[in-house]
């Protein structure tokens, strides 16, 4: 259901103060609005800020965000979109030294492994080192380690409030 509407969020975890418009004006250009983030320092690394933004609008537009500030350099961030009517939710993970993750969210935030991504590392892994090492990269693992700094950091952020699920 490519219609079916849904919400997210983007967490800008760290960015150039010079980039942060270019940001703002990327994610207007796919959500059709103009974007005005509030830009804090980021304390986990100096002379970058941070933001988050909630956003509205059809299913698929998670991927279409994530995808408009893909590969900028010194850009960190993660795209969330919930779950909707007949759709999986996704979260997109981006680093300049790793590039992008997506991975599939249930409707209660879980990550979903797909099938065939499983088979593949059993049929990789050998050996218990080289299965845990293909599951780490199918569960986004180099991702939340780089972005875990990047997440603490932005603890006195305002708060947001969650949506009901189910």
């Amino acid at each position: 259901m490519a219609n079916a509407p849904t919400r997210g969020v983007i967490f800008v975890h760290s960015a150039p103060k010079v980039l942060a418009p270019h940001v703002e004006w990327a994610l207007g250009a796919v959500l059709g609005v103009s974007v005005h983030m509030q830009w804090m320092e980021q304390p986990a690394l100096t002379g970058m800020l941070r933001a988050e933004y909630s956003w509205v609008g059809p299913a698929g537009t998670g991927a279409a965000l994530a995808s408009a500030i893909r590969g900028w350099e010194h850009l960190r961030y993660e795209v969330t979109e919930e779950a909707s009517l007949g759709v999986d939710g996704s979260r997109w993970s981006h680093t300049p030294e790793l590039g992008i993750f997506h991975a599939p969210i249930d409707s209660v935030g879980n990550m979903l492994i797909p099938e065939d991504r499983i088979r593949a590392a059993l049929e990789t892994g050998s050996d218990l080192e080289t299965l845990r090492s293909e599951l780490d990269l199918a569960l986004g693992q180099a991702w939340d380690e780089e972005l875990e700094p990047f997440r603490y950091a932005g603890a006195g952020a305002p708060v947001r409030w969650l949506h009901r699920v189910g």
